[in-house]
């Protein structure tokens, strides 16, 4: 059996044998092999070194929650950015300039800019995380996203050991996707990135449930910060937000991504359902998807399959709250969420046609190694 121990390198110490199941939202997941907390390039460049002498994998770690470890745990080395600075100036031109470092809590930069009357990422409150995590993914919700706002990523490229910036046209960002997490997934550990936001700007209602819950406040003209609040209200009802005590948000958030089908499916699924089209839902696609394609609700497919809000196997289940979510309802394994996910997805295959596709990045799975998106 192996002996914890650590090795201190000049700036970083690399910890052996951290669980890391304490630093993922879900709780779950075995030992990484390697583990070392970093702020600087520098401290990447000098833990890239030492792993690069033992050949080992590498995998950026934020704040863990769109991840799913194996039970058992990953056999390279884990970077875990932690902490740094989030500083705003304005662009003298009616923006508001938000840099902030990849170990910052996503939450704070949103807090930030309403407190600063700045517009473009209040619709994005309350989501877990950090910073480092948003451009992976193209972050969304309810109607916003990462794309529209951001300026610049500032990344280590972990195969050429060299520190580099990437402008908003170079990210290659479509729906819940960028360059980070497809064709060069697990090549730079993101260090810093830059928003554009509009001072000034009215906050975006697009969606049905955030622009009802307004205006049954008495919210006609809501300020960005009532968005914000908002959102996060709506977000913590569906158990979306972290909270102590309550199971239902130990999950990665939403587990499977909204679906792109043809306009023609919408007919199909309001058959199968029994409905009227025009209870089926439909959102926008992005232009990426083409003409005659739109979105429809994950979570809707998942209930119109027969499963409701708590379905469980095991010690993992759907949340209470919200069906998107897969949850640990106390010691649940890597290997039960697999289970139900994969239960979930035959499921909706078998009623509807359609193949769910999971957010989570799997690490520690056999054909997972090495993916070192960051997280």
């Amino acid at each position: 059996m192996r002996q914890s121990g650590s090795t201190n390198l000049e700036s970083v110490q690399i910890q052996e044998d951290v669980v890391l199941a304490p630093y993922t939202t879900l709780r779950v997941g075995g030992p990484a092999r390697f583990f070392v907390e970093a702020q600087s390039d520098q401290q990447i460049l000098e833990a890239l070194r030492f792993a690069r002498t033992r050949g080992l994998e590498v995998f950026v770690l934020g704040g863990g929650s769109n991840l799913l470890v194996s039970d058992e745990g990953f056999d390279g080395l884990v970077l875990h950015m932690t902490g740094g600075e989030l500083q705003a100036f304005s662009d003298g031109s009616g923006g508001l300039r938000v840099v902030a470092d990849a170990g910052i809590e996503w939450d704070a930069v949103v807090r930030l800019a309403v407190e600063r009357d700045a517009g473009g990422i209040e619709c994005l409150a309350g989501i877990p995380g950090s910073v480092g995590g948003t451009p992976v993914q193209n972050v969304g919700a309810y109607g916003q996203e990462i794309a529209s706002t951001l300026t610049r990523v500032h990344a280590v490229d972990l195969a050429e050991d060299r520190v580099l910036n990437f402008a908003r046209g170079e990210c290659g960002f479509a729906y819940r996707r960028s360059r980070f997490n497809t064709e060069q997934a697990g090549r730079y550990a993101i260090t810093q990135v830059e928003y554009r936001l509009e001072l000034g700007a009215k906050p975006s209602l697009e969606y049905r449930d955030l622009s009802q819950y307004l205006r049954e406040r008495g919210a006609e003209h809501p300020t960005l910060a009532e968005t914000a609040d908002a959102v996060r209200v709506i977000r913590s009802r569906k158990g979306m937000v972290l909270a102590e005590g309550d199971a239902d948000t130990r999950s990665a958030g939403s587990f499977f991504k909204n679906p792109a089908v043809g306009a023609d499916v919408i007919w199909t699924l309001a058959k199968t359902a029994g409905c009227p089209v025009e209870q089926v839902p439909q959102y926008r696609a992005g232009a990426e998807y083409g003409a005659g394609v739109v979105k429809t609700s994950a979570a809707w497919l998942i209930e119109l399959a027969g499963f409701s809000k708590g379905f469980a196997l095991g010690r993992a289940g759907l949340s209470s709250k919200h069906v998107l979510a897969i949850t640990n309802r106390g010691g649940a394994t890597a290997a039960e969420i697999v289970a139900l996910r994969d239960t979930v997805i035959a499921g909706v295959m078998e009623r509807t046609g359609i193949r769910l596709e999971q957010e989570p990045v799997l690490l520690g799975f056999p054909s997972q190694n090495g993916h070192s998106a960051f997280r």
